[in-house]
């Protein structure tokens, strides 16, 4: 039985080598088949299409690796772009968060910082200025 299963592919594998033919009936029809067509009709062989360069046409193996390195570039390519719209909607919600800060910094409305022990405090004028600068150059960093 081991013996016999070599055998029969390798006499399957000399049919698929078979010519195809093409040729049109009496009716117009166009015909593809490995059998000859009647002799009465105008028939074309096709060849199996090769490689016209005459490189050596990929195994199945060679595609499949062929075919991993592009899926995998695919997939990398949309990670980044995935990482880059996290990336750019962080930056514009930090822009956002900046500017409503400076807003809240420059009006005169008197401001309370808590300690670490949770005890109020207002902010005083310098310490003001000093958060001010900070708040614009967050603006400047994150919004363009």
């Amino acid at each position: 039985m081991k013996r016999c299963l070599p055998i029969c592919l390798l006499l399957l594998s000399f049919s698929a080598y078979g010519a195809l033919t093409k040729w049109v009936d009496a009716e117009g029809k166009v015909h593809y088949s490995d059998e000859p067509p009647p002799d009465n009709v105008k028939k074309k062989a096709l060849s199996v299409p090769h490689d016209p360069a005459g490189t050596p046409q990929k195994t199945f193996v060679e595609r499949e690796a062929d075919l991993k390195k592009v899926q995998k570039a695919e997939g990398e390519a949309a990670k980044k772009a995935a990482k880059q719209q996290e990336e750019a909607l962080a930056k514009q919600k930090n822009c956002t968060g900046a500017k409503a800060n400076l807003k809240i910094l420059e009006s005169s409305a008197p401001l309370a910082t808590y300690d670490d022990k949770g005890e109020r405090s207002l902010m005083d004028d310098a310490t003001r200025k000093q958060n001010i600068e900070e708040a614009r150059k967050q603006i400047s960093t994150f919004c363009d």
